[in-house]
């Protein structure tokens, strides 16, 4: 009896710890968070702009209350496009209102730690010299801003599988940092973060299944998935000629992590434009936003898909409640199984839906410099993944309203 007593009164010290002290975050305000259509979701980002904020809010001592019960959060702080509080709600119902609570210490410092569910990360090689354009020994380590070297081409040896990787709990990309600047996915069979564990061993190890999954789509010559060109004369133009390319890891959060990366000169025929990628996913997704903001008078920035002859093209106009797609489905991954692929886009931005040699492409042309279109891969060896073309067409018609329709959100001061 007594080993009992001592182990009950251990337990409820231990949930008594592990819950917030609200008299240490007296402050609060309110967040109120509308689902504007019939249909509920679910793992969907809340961004509560920086600017909204109460003037005395203290981004180091902050927590997030749903319901009474703690949620993970973070503090945006680099973001140009999502700076502020960030948090993803596991499910919000038709039509459903919610209000959330956030607490904090105006002067303390006593940051809130969660279990990751996204990453974004770029590891290159330092201690070693380059020998022409190959990177000589050396070991990989993580740097949160990269400028890219002249030498780097692609298989230099020299970025830890080849560019910067991002993750969430669903899925993994990356893109290649050199002249290809192409999208690639990484699948996984876990919801753990994977990405730290890549190419360490090695170019050739990840495209063959691994504990954690593997590189399931072969890019080639084409636009991947979501890359960027431009489609000039018949042909989707990738990045490819730049005078200078940085990289830095925007946020690498808990609940939402982001890269952004800057190409100045990007030369396209008789012209160059300076372009800024930013790319960003969340907890419990598998869709990447791509925004982009291009200088000078761009005629068009095209994305799209690799043609396979394993898959077949799906593709959807859009209308006022669903955004528009291109996608494709069917054993066209690595591991000659099914995988879906699939890029997401306004229709009243879309120039045309075409293709190439190696891509089904769309153009898009830029507001005011500015392009903004998303997109996602679903492969079968997912937990509870996708199995058939079926339940992938479901699922894009449900990612594609869901994309038209963000929550509403407003913010109410109380005390």
């Amino acid at each position: 009896m007594k080993m009992f007593f001592l182990v009950g009164v251990l337990s409820i010290l231990m949930r008594a710890h592990s819950q917030p002290v609200l008299k240490d975050f007296p402050a609060e305000f309110i967040v109120t968070v509308t689902n504007p259509i019939d249909a509920s979701r679910e793992n969907v980002l809340v961004v509560v702009p920086s600017k909204e904020l109460p003037k005395t809010f203290n981004h180091l001592a902050f927590l997030v209350m749903d319901d009474g019960k703690e949620i993970p959060s973070q503090y945006n702080a680099t973001e140009s496009h999502d700076s502020g509080i960030a948090f993803v709600l596991d499910h919000v119902g038709a039509s459903e209102t919610r209000s959330i609570t956030i607490r904090f210490h105006p002067s303390a410092n006593n940051p809130r730690k969660y279990p990751k569910r996204t990453q974004a990360e770029i590891s290159y090689k330092r201690g070693g010299s380059w020998k022409n354009r190959e990177y000589i020994g050396g070991n990989f380590e993580n740097a949160a801003f990269l400028r890219v070297p002249p030498e780097h081409k692609d298989h230099s040896w020299f970025i830890r599988y080849e560019g910067p990787g991002w993750e969430s709990d669903k899925v993994g990309y990356r893109f290649y940092l050199d002249q290809r600047n192409a999208t690639d996915v990484f699948g996984k069979v876990t919801t753990e973060m994977i990405l730290q564990k890549v190419g360490l061993d090695g170019f050739d190890s990840y495209h063959q299944m691994q504990p954690w999954g593997m590189d399931v789509m072969k890019v080639g010559k084409s636009l991947g998935i979501g890359s960027v060109g431009s489609f000039v004369n018949g042909e989707a133009i990738r990045v490819a000629k730049t005078d200078s390319v940085t990289c830095q890891i925007a946020e690498n959060g808990s609940v939402y992590s982001s890269i952004l990366t800057k190409y100045y000169g990007w030369n396209l025929g008789d012209k160059k434009h300076d372009l800024y990628s930013h790319l960003a996913i969340h907890a419990g997704t598998r869709v990447t936003q791509h925004r982009l903001t291009v200088t000078s008078d761009i005629e068009n920035i095209a994305t799209g898909i690799v043609k396979d002859t394993s898959a077949t093209l799906i593709k959807n106009d859009g209308d006022a409640g669903h955004l528009a797609y291109i996608a494709t489905y069917g054993k066209q991954s690595l591991n000659a199984d099914n995988l879906g692929l699939a890029v997401f886009y306004d229709s009243g931005s879309a120039i045309e839906t075409t293709d190439d040699t190696f891509s089904h492409v769309v153009t898009l042309k830029p507001q005011h410099g500015k392009v903004n279109y998303y997109f996602l891969s679903a492969w079968e060896k997912e937990p509870a993944g996708i199995k058939n073309q079926t339940q992938f067409e479901a699922y894009l018609r449900h990612v594609a309203r869901e994309l038209a329709n963000p929550l509403k959100v407003t913010i109410t001061i109380t005390k």
